[in-house]
């Protein structure tokens, strides 16, 4: 019969094993937490960015995967207005679907692929033919910061040439990891970049950030093409100006800057009600 001091040993020894596996424990948990909440907000961004007229039938959204820096989500081949939590996949940085499970996915997510192989700091990524936008693309007139909420947009917007990065006229779908690489090559450090008689992509420091800067430059698009409607001379915000006003959106201050319109976008778009955990894409 084991001693009571043996006893004592096996049961200080059975919870120092408990507590050791505590924090692993609530990692997990955690981690699935988070992995849900992104996901959320990745069906919530679809739809957002199809109800304020910024994306179509087409145009994709992605996030990085919160736990795994080298994998990515973004929904299946699907109009961004339909999207739901079961359509989010995951991909490799290769573009690669990890679980594919005979769903079709979209021919552009090299876009995403690429970007996040460039740029460390950018964890959610926008490709839309964003309509007000195209015109800045296709002509020699720049896209520039006229209103406070598009201060990102400075100092400059790189216009991305597919001519020169295929080097002749083709499709003008970036369908391979060789376009994906040079589309990310000419976005370089910027926010946005525009591409000629496509599009734009739009990258960001979180999904809730990108959707804003992606609504605003639709709106910034639009009141530019109406001040230069006006044929006077068109005054810019100056970088220290875009730089105030892109400070002052890096806060995470509750009903303050992205907060407060990302609450009223997800309402808008998934109905009243649908701020609460696990509510998009029920």
């Amino acid at each position: 019969m084991p001693s009571p001091f043996h006893f004592g040993r096996s049961l200080v020894a059975g919870l120092t094993m408990m507590l050791a596996a505590i924090p692993a424990l609530v990692s997990g948990v955690a981690a699935e937490t988070s992995l849900d909440a992104v996901i959320n907000d990745l069906v919530a961004a679809n739809r957002i960015l199809y109800r304020q007229g910024v994306v179509d039938g087409f145009g994709h959204v992605s996030v990085r995967h919160p736990a795994n820096p080298d994998r990515y989500l973004m929904s299946s081949s699907q109009a961004p207005g339909r999207v739901t939590k079961d359509d989010i996949m995951e991909f490799d940085l290769e573009s690669r679907p990890i679980d594919l499970r005979g769903r079709t996915i979209y021919s552009e997510r090299f876009i995403h692929s690429e970007i996040y192989k460039a740029r460390p700091d950018v964890h959610a990524i926008l490709h839309s033919h964003s309509p007000t936008v195209i015109p800045f693309g296709a002509t020699n007139v720049p896209l520039r910061p006229i209103v406070n909420t598009a201060g990102f947009l400075s100092p400059e917007v790189p216009v991305f040439e597919m001519r020169r990065a295929a080097a002749g006229s083709r499709s003008l779908l970036v369908t391979d990891t060789k376009l994906g690489k040079a589309l990310a090559e000419t976005l370089g450090n910027r926010t946005v970049a525009l591409m000629r008689g496509h599009g734009n992509v739009v990258v960001g420091p979180n999904i809730r950030r990108m959707v804003s800067r992606a609504i605003y430059t639709e709106v910034n698009a639009r009141l530019q093409l109406q001040a230069l409607a006006l044929g006077s001379q068109v005054i810019y915000l100056d970088e220290t100006e875009a730089r105030a006003g892109e400070d002052n959106r890096d806060k995470s201050e509750r009903g303050h800057s992205t907060d407060r319109t990302w609450q009223m976008w997800v309402e808008e778009a998934m109905g009243p009600g649908s701020m609460g955990p696990g509510s998009p894409g029920r």
